[in-house]
């Protein structure tokens, strides 16, 4: 498994009770200033992180008070990293996020639809995104208004349609879906389910990909992450040319002219994985900048070059916005029963199909 446990304070499946615990594991603003060095980024100076400092140690004590457990995306910002109970892609996450024990609060270090995932599979649980407006482009561009009026017309041409909805969805979405994948299990997913023609919602490039892995009919939504969709051809030639023998990684949410220049498409997962068993010291990380940054802390051996963008959305979730998310236990994520119990069997899918 890729995703990681980044400190000793609490694990996804239980919680340590004693004060002690996160007093053993706090980090001086010296040592993170030592640490997040490495990114080459001038925020991260020695008074910045000494006040980030104070903050996770705050936060690893409300945790315990709390008991509560932090569920962090691979795109997150470094600091978040360190208050993380654990840091994967869409996937790890639905997972833990299903597998949760001994805690009554989740905070989700992700976007609104990565929350909602949460509450589907915690319906009696506190479940906080620390800012509302971190949602999603991609997510955004489907509604389920739409999807069920689309399904309906194309149910009438292949009768055995079925709809495979992309986690980077609302839940209501999903609750009309017959399966959810992510990007590490797309294709998989598509070829497991019973059926040759299928609806993609909502990206437009990962469906695209999907087609180009399986001989079933793919109907794909007209939809896209702005974040990948940018990263032109033209940026990872310039680096290729720049720095001979270097292996590209790109994420399938790009556009088909970036990924016919990748030496593999892979999921933020794959992605780490790769690197740590690769031969190569040089990779050009095509996705979105904050799994550079993990990257760059978690394998500091290997040189690891940006072709990517920040997500504006992703970034609104901040250290101090989740220590006040403990505090004031919010914002919280609700969801009606009919919508969580639909969203929860086309995720249960998922999870069945992918193993």
């Amino acid at each position: 498994m890729t995703a990681r446990r980044l400190n000793e304070v609490t694990v996804v499946n239980g919680l340590e009770s004693t004060e002690n615990a996160a007093v053993r594991s706090a980090i001086t603003g010296a040592a993170l200033h030592e640490k997040l060095a490495a990114l080459g980024n001038e925020t991260y100076g020695l008074q910045t992180c000494e006040r980030y400092a104070d903050m996770i140690a705050e936060i690893k004590h409300l945790k315990i008070e709390r008991r509560a457990v932090v569920l962090a995306h691979n795109y997150q910002r470094p600091e978040i990293f360190e208050v993380a109970d654990f840091i994967g892609d869409s996937l790890e996450l639905a997972r833990n996020a299903r597998d949760v024990r001994d805690a009554d609060v989740i905070v989700f270090c992700g976007v609104h639809f990565m929350a909602e995932t949460a509450k589907v599979f915690n319906p009696d649980r506190k479940v906080l995104l620390p800012d509302l407006r971190a949602g999603c482009s991609l997510a955004d561009s489907v509604t389920a208004e739409a999807l069920a009026e689309r399904k309906e017309e194309l149910l009438k041409i292949y009768p055995d349609l079925k709809v495979v909805s992309y986690v980077n969805c609302t839940a209501d979405v999903k609750a009309l879906s017959d399966a959810c994948c992510t990007s590490a299990n797309a294709t998989k997913i598509v070829e497991r389910i019973d059926s040759k023609n299928i609806l993609f919602v909502p990206d437009q490039n990962l469906a695209n990909y999907v087609q180009g892995q399986t001989s079933k009919r793919i109907i794909s939504w007209d939809g896209n992450c702005y974040v990948h969709h940018q990263i032109t051809p033209e940026e990872v030639n310039k680096v290729k040319r720049a720095i001979p023998g270097i292996k590209v990684l790109a994420h399938p949410e790009c556009r088909k002219d970036v990924l016919a220049l990748a030496d593999a498409v892979l999921s933020t997962s794959a992605m780490v994985r790769y690197a740590q068993e690769s031969s190569a010291n040089k990779f050009l990380v095509v996705t979105e900048c904050g799994l550079s940054d993990r990257l760059l802390m978690e394998i500091p051996d290997k040189h690891f070059y940006k072709a990517c963008k920040l997500c504006r959305f992703m970034k609104m979730i901040t250290l101090e916005g989740t220590l006040d998310s403990l505090k004031h236990l919010r914002y919280e994520i609700e969801l009606s029963e009919d919508v969580r119990e639909g969203a929860k069997r086309a995720l249960e899918k998922m999870l069945e199909l992918s193993v």
